[in-house]
């Protein structure tokens, strides 16, 4: 079975036991490697920190809207652990993990966004991320650039209340910017990339359609991100303590999950409209290269 397919489970049973102790002994990195990229990401993105008060000192479920190919883990994951001493993990797709990457991507605080390994992180008293969006969001087209594109997902909902976890709404505008598509994922199919792809099996009838995202072009026409300044904007924080052990109704969870995305969706007009503002002040040559 293919790691696209729709059916594809990378952990279960004993297996899921023995990745959930491994994620639990994974401590906050503190290479030379990962400082540099720090020091490289904050010299060429820029991240500002916007509303860090906001903050509880507990740990917090960090809810936020995804950006194109996940680009936007590192430009939240590295400054708030540089900055704010926060090591977030963050749940990723199932589709992203296999026998081989598996330490790499722990050794980088990612987990696997099962609710088994989400609840024992929780129960350690670990700060989460979550884009609830998924693959889905990260894959969208340009006309719906800083959309949220949550279906009708509410598991980071009921979790977070399963175990009176604190949601911190975070946006996050910038990494959308770093690339233009070439070609959307839903067009490629049709093209000759998409007719090869099909031929060789690798695109079939159990291939998951929302891995099929844009061709994405960067800076000079390359895959290189193009140096836009990022924000990230932490909202008022939605504690959800007295709802610990409880299952909530259908109605709780819908008007919770709809606080939660006006509250990103409110940051992000923001931070849209302060990101136009400081436009004028950049140099000519950033103005060039992010344009």
């Amino acid at each position: 079975m293919a790691f696209t397919d729709k059916n594809a489970e990378p952990y279960s049973g004993e297996h899921l036991v023995r990745y959930i102790k491994k994620a639990m002994r994974v401590s906050p990195p503190n290479s030379k490697i990962r400082n540099v990229a720090y020091k490289i990401i904050k010299r060429i993105f820029q991240p500002e920190l916007i509303n860090v008060e906001n903050i509880p000192s507990k740990p917090c479920l960090f809810v936020a809207n995804h950006a194109m190919y996940a680009v936007d883990g590192p430009i939240i994951g590295l400054p708030m652990l540089a900055e704010q001493g926060r090591f977030l993990r963050p749940l990723s797709d199932k589709f992203m993990w296999n026998s081989v990457n598996e330490q790499l991507l722990l050794d980088q605080g990612a987990v696997i966004g099962h609710p088994e390994v989400c609840s024992a992180l929780m129960e350690n008293g670990s700060d989460l991320l979550v884009f609830p969006g998924g693959a889905h969001e990260a894959t969208k087209s340009a006309d719906k650039k800083y959309q949220l594109l949550w279906k009708e997902r509410y598991g980071f909902i009921k979790l977070a209340a399963k175990h009176g976890y604190t949601i911190v709404p975070t946006a996050i505008v910038g990494p959308e910017d770093f690339y233009k598509h070439m070609i959307e994922g839903e067009d490629l199919p049709q093209t000759l990339v998409g007719r090869t792809l099909t031929r060789l099996g690798i695109i079939n009838e159990n291939t998951r359609t929302d891995l099929i995202g844009p061709i994405p072009m960067g800076l000079f026409g390359t895959l290189i991100p193009k140096p836009q300044k990022c924000y990230l904007q932490f909202g008022e924080p939605l504690d959800l303590s007295l709802y610990k052990g409880e299952i909530l109704s259908k109605a709780t969870m819908v008007d919770l999950r709809a606080q939660v995305a006006g509250s990103i969706n409110t940051m992000v007009e923001s931070l849209l409209l302060l990101q136009e503002e400081e436009k004028s002040s950049k140099g000519r040559l950033r103005r060039l290269l992010t344009r």
